[in-house]
């Protein structure tokens, strides 16, 4: 179904990663104030590009002057940019993008049109945030590298205590939590000078650790630098191995299913693999920072089509430094760019404008 897209897709991506060494010129493809869609013609469209957030001007729902006020000064009246973000969660229209810049985790309520910020508070105060995820009750979990703890907090931003420390994490990395918040999986992604390349899994309650799954190597079910987990169908967990240059399958209970992917320039290959999301079919996600998109394959692994393509200059679909992925209730794709300071926002054909909850907003649109 997708033979065209890939044919095409080919030399893009192979453009793309010699683009890394040297500056890129793009061609703007957008035309005609045409919705800009994935694939491209003629092949039949999957996703389009919905809009993009740099900061809570985006997203607040603003004064009847604010528009002549940002045309004069050029910039939203009292607006937070973001700074290094570097993850992002979705729960019910609330984008939640972790800041290591700024030591906070930045929340954009869109539907209510409101904007506010998540672990500045003493009781729970963020250090280097990284990894996020959310459950279904809204609880978050945010991997704190320079803490080395897990830190959780309720639906209303309020600290309800941590997991982990020095003594448990090496270099931690990534969180992901099952639907139910009874499991947390968290990413010690090691180093030339450790061993500790691993998933270790607790018991999101309690604290207590239950397994870990993998050490350092590069034979089915081991790691070199892991880098992040999604929970997939049938509970299916996916691991970007990063050093390896694959995602490996592990099931629920940690047991090695299968790995796909591999180093090269080719679609379907790895570069500089980082996050990974999976949507309500099971479809896997996988954000690649030399490529500059992200590659999307079956719960088994197999190609489908890509979205994006690396470039100096900011655009729709455009990433220098792509990081973070999600995939929303409603099958929204949001990708984060450090580069940029941005997220993007992909919406599927079949989900119309006002659809989901990102479709409930009260605010003025966001910038083209």
């Amino acid at each position: 179904m997708y033979m065209n897209t890939l044919r095409l897709a080919g030399a893009c991506l192979l453009g793309a990663l010699l683009a890394a060494c040297a500056p890129v010129q793009q061609v703007e493809t957008k035309v005609d104030n045409k919705p800009l869609v994935f694939p491209g013609p003629p092949d039949e469209p999957r996703f389009i590009y919905e809009r993009s957030i740099y900061s809570s001007a985006d997203v607040q729902t603003r004064k009847a002057d604010a528009g002549l006020k940002q045309m004069l000064t050029g910039t939203a009246e009292g607006a937070e940019g973001l700074g290094k973000p570097y993850a992002v969660v979705v729960h019910r229209g609330r984008v939640m993008v972790t800041d290591s810049a700024d030591r906070f985790v930045r929340v954009f309520d869109v539907p209510a049109g409101k904007y506010y910020k998540l672990g500045e508070d003493e009781a729970g105060p963020l250090v280097k945030p990284l990894g996020i995820d959310i459950d279904n009750a809204g609880n978050v979990y945010v991997a704190d590298a320079t803490a080395k703890a897990i830190m959780i907090y309720d639906a209303k931003g309020k600290f309800l205590r941590k997991i982990g420390g020095p003594k448990q994490f090496d270099r931690l990395s990534s969180v992901t939590v099952d639907a139910e918040g009874k499991r947390i999986y968290v990413v010690d992604i090691g180093g030339v000078s450790s061993e500790q390349h691993r998933v270790r899994v607790y018991d999101a309650a309690s604290g207590n650790h239950l397994f870990d799954i993998g050490k350092r190597g590069k034979g089915q079910g081991e790691f070199n630098l892991p880098r992040d987990v999604a929970i997939g169908k049938d509970g299916r967990i996916y691991v970007v191995d990063g050093g390896n240059f694959r995602v490996q399958v592990f099931d629920a209970t940690g047991k090695y299913l299968q790995a796909f992917g591999t180093i090269g320039k080719q679609l379907g290959n790895f570069a500089r693999p980082k996050e990974v999301a999976t949507d309500n079919d099971g479809n896997v996600y996988v954000v690649d920072a030399a490529f500059g998109n992200f590659q999307i394959f079956s719960p088994d692994g197999d190609l489908l089509m890509y979205v994006g393509e690396r470039s100096e200059r900011d655009g729709p679909g455009r990433y220098m430094l792509p990081s973070g992925i999600y995939v929303d209730e409603d099958g929204r794709i949001y990708m984060v760019d450090q580069w940029f300071r941005k997220v993007d926002i992909f919406r599927p054909v079949k989900l119309s404008a006002d659809g989901g909850f990102l479709g409930k907003r009260p605010v003025a649109e966001a910038r083209q």
